[in-house]
């Protein structure tokens, strides 16, 4: 397996501003795709429906698309906004807690015996990174964890206490599964019609 560092940017300060790029071969590629193949049969048809990675026919337009249509249809209403927060976690794939993880799918319904499988299959691979990425980078999308997001909330007569609550659930939620935010590429945004 050959690992070849590539360049974030256009200059290098820091070695995080490169990004390990893994040359798959092929019998990965097969084994991850049959793998998750089995995983998604075992799990409940829909997980959430906001979520669109690896869904079948959706993209990124498509959750650009959702928000966009959402928040204009909740701009029509008088005296309100929407408030946009879009999170970057820190190598978000690389501090997942693997026995958090099994516990996740295994709520979700997946056999104990597969569960026990990946469990073993994921502890103690430093030697394998990249079947080991491609694994967890695709479990943990299904599982609804994501290495970016964004947080809508929609404000009416200035009370924005239900997206606070939400935003306060998150970061709960973060510290639970070891995720921390980058704060660089975390970004609020406030959307509204107002003249001043």
């Amino acid at each position: 397996m050959t690992i070849l560092p590539v360049l974030k940017k256009s200059r290098v300060s820091f070695l995080n501003e490169y990004r390990p790029v893994a040359l798959t071969p092929i019998v990965i590629k097969c084994f991850k795709r049959l793998l998750m193949r089995h995983i998604k049969t075992q799990l409940p048809p829909s997980l959430d429906p906001l979520q669109f990675a690896y869904h079948l026919n959706c993209s990124t337009n498509d959750a650009i698309s959702t928000t966009l249509h959402l928040a204009l249809t909740h701009l029509d209403n008088k005296d309100s906004y929407v408030r946009m927060l879009f999170i970057d976690f820190s190598s978000a794939f690389n501090t997942i807690i693997h026995q958090h993880l099994i516990e996740k799918l295994s709520l979700l319904g997946l056999n104990t015996s597969l569960c026990n499988w990946i469990l073993d299959f994921l502890t103690g691979r430093l030697s394998h990174p990249l079947l080991f990425t491609l694994l967890t980078h695709h479990i943990i999308h299904i599982i609804n964890f994501a290495d970016d997001m964004p947080v809508v909330g929609f404000i009416s007569k200035n009370d924005g206490s239900a997206y606070r609550e939400e935003v306060q659930q998150l970061t709960a939620w973060c510290k639970a599964n070891n995720l921390s935010l980058n704060i660089d590429k975390t970004k609020e945004m406030v959307v509204h019609f107002k003249r001043a």
